[in-house]
């Protein structure tokens, strides 16, 4: 059995709107395994999404739909109270969105991670977390949840019997509890590129603890509207490559 260690590469992208841009879409795709598309309710529009999955079929990258609140004035960071079929049928909504968009360029949805307070949310609250991953499996049960490495959501996903990605972040700071350090507490978002990618390989080699149980990293989140995105792109890959680490898709 390969016992190479392996991990993808995840950014979440599509986060422009209108004329408005955000985000080094296309000087990151060159680096990334995994493309995590806005669906239009917290960021994106008709054109970006299109632009977007344009971009990730040229450079081979596996498209991923990246749903989250209406919220484009807050970029779905703020909290929302939805019951748990509103959730359902938002999902659904955005999902059916990228669908469109990207068996028109002729590719395939391979995963979906939530945005922002919904995914913060549903890596804590279970029923949040099961009006996810039940819209996700009807929606097409192949697609990967990708979920806060042993979150509800993990939990969810693997009790409805789907595939699931346990997600690491090397910029940001974790909570004792495998929690991610809020993003108003200093030190919660890491600024040096070498940090972060000592952080990333710490993360692949070592997993992450939570309620005691050693969890094994699928992917690494590598967020796109941060100024150095790009940089810290080619310093993980640099540092993870050269310590044998394999590069690739969760697909």
């Amino acid at each position: 059995m390969d016992g190479t260690l392996k991990v993808d590469l995840n950014c979440d992208l599509g986060e422009s709107f209108g004329r408005y841009t955000l985000g080094q879409d296309a000087e990151i795709m060159a680096y990334i395994t995994s493309a995590n598309i806005a669906c239009g309710f917290h960021a994106g529009d008709p054109d970006v999404m299109a632009h977007t999955v344009e971009l990730a079929k040229q450079n081979g990258v596996a498209i991923g739909a990246h749903p989250g609140y209406p919220d484009l004035q807050g970029f779905g960071r703020r909290g929302m109270v939805m019951g748990a079929g509103e959730i359902n049928r938002m999902i659904t909504y955005q999902l059916g969105a990228l669908d469109a968009f990207t068996r028109g360029a002729g590719q395939h949805m391979v995963h979906v991670k939530p945005h922002g307070a919904l995914y913060n949310l549903a890596s804590q609250d279970f029923e949040t977390a099961d009006a996810i991953a039940r819209a996700v499996q009807l929606f097409d049960p192949n697609l990967i949840l990708v979920g806060l490495a042993g979150s509800e959501l993990i939990r969810s996903g693997t009790l409805l019997g789907m595939r699931v990605a346990n997600e690491g972040f090397p910029d940001r700071a974790y909570l004792a509890d495998g929690q991610l350090m809020p993003r108003n507490q200093p030190g919660a978002v890491l600024t040096d590129e070498l940090a972060v990618a000592e952080n990333a390989l710490r993360l692949v080699v070592e997993g992450i603890v939570v309620n005691g149980e050693r969890i094994k990293i699928a992917t690494l989140c590598l967020h796109g509207d941060n100024p150095k995105a790009v940089h810290n792109a080619i310093k993980v890959r640099e540092v993870l490559l050269a310590e044998g680490i394999e590069i690739c898709s969760i697909a």
